[in-house]
């Protein structure tokens, strides 16, 4: 395969990947989907409570899809949603004290799965593929900018 085609092949798994990484994710615990995960574990980086714009633009959601996907945690009872003291049209969430204890019992299996998703990579193949995919972000972002 010459480099161009490697090129093409990394481009389309990206995708392909992630649709099954997705599957395997909801799978994975039938509480919360995937995408709810990465909105919790955005939410939680932040130090004050996030808007849902905020938390949009950190995962690369649409505002629309972060905002129904928030609604959707806030009717399960994850998160609140509240106005912002200095803008009455910005939410700010806010991950309840259950939601945080729920995810906490589960770190040990979120590590398995992790350590099972990588199973075969070495230091090495891990460095190398975490270095590969900070540059294509910041490719991408470039683009996007």
């Amino acid at each position: 395969m010459n480099e161009l085609q490697k090129k093409a092949y990394i481009f389309a798994t990206i995708f392909t990947l992630s649709n099954r990484l997705q599957t395997l994710g909801d799978e994975f615990d039938k509480n919360f989907t995937t995408k709810q995960w990465l909105f919790i574990v955005a939410v939680s980086r932040f130090k004050e409570p996030p808007t849902i714009t905020e938390v949009a633009n950190f995962i690369g959601y649409s505002r629309q899809n972060a905002k129904r996907i928030a609604a959707d945690l806030e009717k399960a009872g994850h998160i609140m949603l509240q106005k912002d003291e200095n803008d009455a049209r910005a939410l700010r969430i806010i991950i309840n004290p259950q939601c945080m204890e729920y995810f906490k019992k589960r770190d040990k299996r979120e590590i398995e799965f992790l350590e099972q998703v990588f199973t075969g990579f070495d230091e090495k193949l891990t460095n190398n593929v975490y270095e590969g995919i900070v540059k294509l972000e910041q490719n991408v972002k470039a683009m996007g900018s």
